[in-house]
């Protein structure tokens, strides 16, 4: 009953994520060939607003809600990171959107985008089984 907060907070992103048209397939088009600042101005913004919410949260050592400190790990940039975004970004350009809304845009009816979720499961199985091989 405690995740109840986590799960209305998830519902209020995701209609956010919908009515700003941040997971509509043409704003991400017009991103992608530089026609429209709109998704520039969401991603921006974004990164804004986490930046600033990561400096507060670290200097206040603010507590979640199970009361523990919420660390944040400073995390080395290498090849890897390199080699996940190239990665990232052919299956966001594959599927014409970015894969975290997947649960907005299949409640918004979009059925195939079960399909989009399924290679995501996938992906995630194929990595876990492969992770020691991977570069890190």
């Amino acid at each position: 009953m405690k995740n109840i907060v986590y799960v209305i907070f998830g519902m209020i992103f995701g209609v956010l994520l919908y009515k700003s048209e941040a997971v509509s397939w043409y704003r991400i088009q017009e991103m992608f060939m530089f026609k429209s600042f709109h998704m520039y101005g969401i991603i921006g913004s974004a990164v804004f607003v986490g930046a600033i919410s990561l400096f507060l949260l670290k200097r206040n050592k603010t507590k979640c809600l199970t009361g523990e400190t919420i660390q944040v790990a400073d995390k080395k940039m290498g090849k890897s990171n390199l080699i996940g975004g190239i990665i990232y970004g052919l299956g966001w350009g594959l599927i014409g959107t970015c894969p975290g809304p997947i649960y907005v845009l299949i409640g918004s009816g979009y059925s195939f985008m079960f399909v989009v979720l399924f290679s995501a499961l996938a992906g995630t199985w194929v990595y876990s089984a492969l992770r020691e091989k991977l570069p890190h």
